[in-house]
């Protein structure tokens, strides 16, 4: 594993997996699906325009004129009205169900383009003037802003734009053809475009709005080109940063992409930031070399152009336990046990590595499926992890309590961590029991109004007997167990994770295993 500096370089392009080197890259499937939902706001704008535009124009008439607008009933320009918002409204409604692939949706939005141009130039040169003359002089229809914001909102291929454009605009045009067959208007054939000159003109300039716009998405694909990895849709994100789906651009292997704010680290090129980095490097490639099955796997580990830290680890399906819980309720006891168990194990290896996580909490603890596997266990965040013996010191401190990073969570927070004393692998004990009451109850062990108050609490408050607030039978034993983990006193604590799963698996009762597992998200998944 190598740490590298990802930014622009001349002797080399990134381009998308698949894509011939000569080509550019795609635009990334995450802003076209949002150009798509674009496309279905704008729409339904349109069904609010063409409904808001008719009934203005109606009321309007009858109070300028005194007279019903609409004597011989209906007109063409009200027919055209209500289909064209039908339409807008239907095209809204296809691209929030559609499941078609967002290029095929833009496409259509191409269409929709065409038509909407038809429809405002049937409107405009079909309402018959008093004597049957038109004024003749250069003018902007609504066609000539409609293309332009089309071609600024949808990313589309510029020649494709181009057409689309010039075909929308020359509705203008024919507009006008169709009006004179029906007798409506008198004019030379020559004056049409010289009328409608200055529609054409904006659509002359819907390639280069086009290009920009297309060029913009390019540069966000390169961007997001690191490593031998390309960076795709945003999965999450949190308060160091922001978790992506990424591929590998060789092997195409799916994995995720843990992005790293500079500003959360260190500022500039500070002593305190070059630290920073190195502490980060350092541990990260620890934490690569941790094999448990239970542990995410980390992949690779770099820093961007702009300074960024991004480590990628495996992708993984499933769930973590705080949305479990928030989900589907406090779980059964020897689920809480199996859970636990396979916890233990990451720790373990890692404790004996001389690594200690400082902030396990149900957010960082992944549970779902793992090829035949159900409910298997991944503690998450092994890249921020702290060597027990680190003696290094920084001006502003520590790497892990530079602004912006907090050394935990202060649910799960042992006491010595928030007193800064010395840390073991106990703190990540103490925090086991912290998830396991969770898992158990549906609640953390303390609630409290500010941080402030949560970290007094478990300094020197005792924790309520989970089976005292559970709504489920919590076995005395397993009880026991977890109000250990919790004594303020490591010393009182299990003293390793080993400890703890022997604990756990003396448990009496019936266990928890894959064919209960297997049953549970079989069921939830149907």
């Amino acid at each position: 594993m190598t740490t590298r500096i990802i930014g622009p370089s001349p002797a080399s392009t990134p381009v998308v997996t698949g894509a011939p080197a000569h080509t550019a890259p795609a635009l990334p499937d995450d802003l076209l699906r949002d150009a798509s939902r674009r496309l279905g706001i704008m729409s339904l704008m349109g069904t609010i325009l063409w409904i808001t535009g008719w009934t203005l124009n109606y009321f309007a008439m009858r109070v300028m004129t005194a007279a019903n607008p609409m004597p011989g009933g209906l007109q063409v320009s009200d027919v055209v009205s209500f289909a064209s918002a039908t339409l807008s409204f239907l095209l809204f409604l296809y691209t929030r169900r559609s499941t078609r692939p967002p290029g095929f949706m833009l496409d259509l939005g191409l269409w929709y383009l065409v038509l909407t141009s038809a429809a405002i130039g049937s409107m405009w040169h079909g309402t018959p003037e008093p004597g049957g003359h038109i004024p003749i002089f250069p003018m902007f229809t609504w066609i000539g802003p409609l293309v332009l914001m089309f071609a600024a909102i949808i990313p589309t291929p510029p020649r494709k734009m181009l057409a689309a454009a010039l075909i929308a605009v020359s509705m203008g045009p024919i507009g006008m053809f169709v009006a004179r067959w029906q007798g409506i208007w008198e004019f030379r054939t020559g004056q049409v475009l010289l009328m409608h000159y200055p529609d054409y003109m904006l659509a002359l300039v819907t390639p280069v709005i086009s290009r920009v716009v297309t060029k913009l998405g390019q540069q966000v694909s390169k961007a997001r080109e690191m490593g031998s990895y390309h960076v795709g849709e945003l999965i999450g994100r949190g308060g160091m940063g922001e978790v992506y789906h990424a591929t590998h651009r060789m092997l195409a292997r799916p994995a995720a992409i843990k992005l790293i704010r500079p500003e959360t680290i260190a500022q500039g090129e500070s002593e305190g930031a070059q630290l920073a980095l190195k502490r980060f490097r350092r541990e990260a490639e620890v934490a690569a070399n941790l094999r448990s099955p239970h542990t995410v796997a980390l992949y690779d580990f770099g820093r961007t152009a702009d300074g960024s830290l991004y480590f990628v680890m495996e992708l993984l399906t499933g769930m973590d336990l705080e949305k479990l819980v928030r989900t589907h309720g406090p779980l059964p006891p020897a689920r809480v046990i199996y859970i636990l168990a396979q916890i233990c194990e990451s720790l373990e290896e890692a404790h004996a590595m001389g690594l200690v996580h400082r902030d396990i909490k149900p957010a960082n603890i992944h549970v779902g499926t793992l090829g035949l596997r159900h409910d298997f266990v991944k503690v998450l965040d092994f890249g921020l992890v702290k060597a027990v013996d680190s003696k290094e010191k920084s001006p502003a401190g520590t790497a892990e309590t530079a602004e912006g990073i907090t050394p935990g969570t202060p649910d799960y927070m042992a006491p010595e961590m928030t007193l800064g004393n010395p840390v073991d692998g106990r703190a990540d004990i103490y925090a086991v029991g912290c998830v396991g009451y969770y898992m158990l109850t549906g609640q953390p062990v303390f609630q409290a109004a500010n941080v402030y108050h949560m970290i007094a609490r478990h300094l020197n408050d005792t924790p309520v007997r989970p089976s005292e607030i559970a709504k489920q039978p919590v076995p005395r034993v397993l009880e026991d167990l977890i109000l250990s983990c919790l004594r303020k006193s490591p010393e009182e604590r299990p003293q390793s994770a080993a400890d703890l799963a022997r604990g756990l698996g003396a448990v009496p009762g019936e266990p928890w295993g894959e064919d209960q597992a297997e049953a549970w998200w079989r069921t939830r998944e149907t």
